[in-house]
């Protein structure tokens, strides 16, 4: 095996949506973040990474991870993506995702939200990502402690695990409109707004449709109003698909908390299984479609759109299942007893 490889993509920007103002939700500061890429060298360090690839940005994080480096400490070479120019948008996660796979990243770390892993997700290709949460609804990302994670895409990077044994293939929705092609790893949901305007929803009245690649039932975001009423695992094959409409015009109504610390009812006309390779067409025409929590395409009237369930998703890192091998095989230990002591097997 060749160098061993990995990156971190971490969003300056997530966690700091408008929905600050209108609900309860964890901030996590550009001080934290860095923090975390700290934690994730250091756990590559231990694992044998020899190089990671970061990503660089304008919010300071990658500002404040090359001055710890200066100062020393265990961590492996370490190079910044810092060829295309910063913009302070989605591209700069896109453009640094790219030069990770190029760089032969066996693993790649993405700290944000949703939206970021949305935007990691459409980059990576067939390297495995693991998705930390940092943002405001955290619906796909995990939130775990960084050093572990770091172990866990660190062995998976230098080798020490099979990828085929500790990763899964996600399920995504492909929205098509004449003009774009987006995809949601969470949901996607229409609604009547005529504009994208501040892009976060937290309002559900003017919601028509959800569909989505799972439903939890203790999830988080729009994705949970139909994990209380048609539950399903990530790893099923098949979606949901909701219809919504008005509280007090519809048979159902779902205390759903569509984010942190807005727990709000959202009215439910009805709901069916969504299946892969079926395209439905949105009656979104004049409207709004938001993927993954956020409004991103606006449709002119008479402009049609369609939602598919396909499962060729990213291949996403399971860290429980990750550790739960290093375990077994011992790939964290060292067996140091003394002289006349016998081992335990």
């Amino acid at each position: 095996m060749g160098e061993a490889v990995a990156g971190i993509v971490a969003n300056p920007a997530s966690g700091r949506d408008i929905r600050r103002l209108v609900a309860r939700a964890s901030v996590f500061p550009t001080a934290e973040k860095a923090n975390m890429v700290r934690r994730l060298l250091a756990a590559f360090a231990a694992t044998g990474v020899q190089r990671a690839v970061l990503s660089s940005d304008l919010g300071g994080i990658s500002a404040s991870v090359e001055q710890t480096l200066e100062r020393g400490g265990k961590h492996p070479e370490v190079e910044f993506c810092a060829t295309e120019p910063l913009t302070g948008t989605a591209a700069d996660t896109t453009n640094a995702v790219r030069r990770m796979v190029d760089e032969g990243a066996g693993v790649i770390v993405c700290l944000g939200g949703d939206g970021t892993a949305r935007v990691a997700a459409a980059a990576c290709g067939d390297v495995p990502l693991l998705a930390l949460s940092t943002g405001t609804n955290n619906a796909f990302p995990e939130m775990r402690e960084a050093t572990v994670a770091g172990l866990a895409a660190g062995l998976i990077a230098s080798g020490q695990i099979d990828p085929d044994l500790v990763t899964r293939r996600m399920s995504v929705l492909e929205v098509v409109t004449k003009a774009r092609r987006e995809i949601a790893l969470v949901d996607v949901c229409v609604s009547l707004s005529r504009h994208v305007g501040a892009r976060a929803l937290w309002e559900p009245a003017s919601l028509t449709e959800l569909y989505c690649t799972f439903a939890e039932p203790d999830g988080i975001g729009l994705s949970s109003i139909a994990g209380q009423l048609c539950p399903s695992p990530r790893s099923s094959a098949d979606g949901v698909a909701l219809q919504l409409g008005p509280v007090g015009e519809t048979p159902y109504v779902v205390q759903a908390p569509i984010a942190p610390g807005l727990v709000v009812p959202v009215g439910v006309r009805g709901w069916g299984v969504l299946q892969p390779g079926v395209r439905v067409e949105l009656a979104a025409a004049g409207g709004v479609i938001a993927v993954d929590g956020e409004r991103e395409l606006e449709l002119k009237n008479g402009e049609s759109a369609f939602v598919e369930l396909r499962s060729e998703g990213p291949w996403c890192v399971d860290v429980r299942a990750a550790m739960a091998e290093a375990a077994r095989r011992g790939l964290l230990r060292t067996a140091t007893a003394a002289p006349g002591e016998e081992r335990r097997r």
